[in-house]
Formats: structure tokens, C-alpha cells, sequence
């Protein structure tokens, strides 16, 4: 399995939005949504603002394969349900998004219900 190379982490540690969908069935990609992410321990996290009840997590779900989009470059990844570093990725978004309400909501039930780690395919 391909892993993140130390430039695409330093990015995605830095760049404050990327754009995640999920793929359908067919192969072909749902509706690209703006999320936040965070990077720890060389690995990406990502969460719904909106907890499960999120579309674009609802959409990842059904087969935890889609893509990542930031900076005009698009990959192919699977989303791991992963809540086994989730007082460390609080601790990021707070780092990165500082403390303000919408970072409360993703450091907070139901958004830390969501918690997936973004590999490479």
C-alpha cells in the first residue's frame, strides 16, 4: 500500500481546506465537499462537522473509498474509521483551526463519532 510522502504531509498539514468524496458503486465519484483535516503522527485525519448525519460522510461509508483533492491534485483513497488517536487529533484541529466554535464542533460529540484516517490507494 502507497503511504503519504513527507511533502504531501507538510502540505496537508498546512493547507486549511481539502475536498473528499466518496466513490459510488459504479466507480464514479459523489459531489466533492470542502472539509478539514488534520495531519498526526504522518498520518491524515479527517471529521464531519456534522457528525454521522453528514453527506459526504454518509457517502464514504458505503464502500470507504474515494478521492482527496487539494491544491489542484486529486488521489485515490480508502477512509479507516480510526478513533485510537482522537485526543492527539483534537489537539490538531485546535492547533491548526484554533479555538473558535466551528473547531469546538469538531473536537466534540457528534463530530469526533465520524473520525477516519485518509491512506493512500
Amino acid at each position: 500500500m502507497p503511504t503519504w510522502t513527507a511533502d504531501d504531509l507538510a502540505v496537508l498539514d498546512r493547507v486549511r481546506e481539502v475536498r473528499v468524496a466518496g466513490r459510488r458503486a459504479d466507480g464514479s465519484l459523489r459531489r466533492l465537499t470542502i472539509v478539514w483535516l488534520v495531519v498526526v503522527d504522518d498520518a491524515v485525519y479527517v471529521r464531519s462537522y456534522k457528525g454521522p448525519d453528514g453527506q459526504w460522510y454518509r457517502g464514504v461509508q458505503h464502500h470507504h473509498e474515494g478521492a482527496i483533492m487539494w491544491g489542484g491534485r486529486t488521489v485515490d483513497v480508502a477512509f479507516v474509521p480510526d478513533a485510537s488517536h482522537d485526543a492527539e487529533i483534537d489537539a490538531a484541529f485546535v492547533a491548526k483551526y484554533g479555538n473558535g466554535s466551528s473547531t469546538q464542533a469538531m473536537i466534540m460529540s457528534p463530530a469526533t463519532e465520524t473520525t477516519l484516517r485518509i491512506e493512500l490507494r
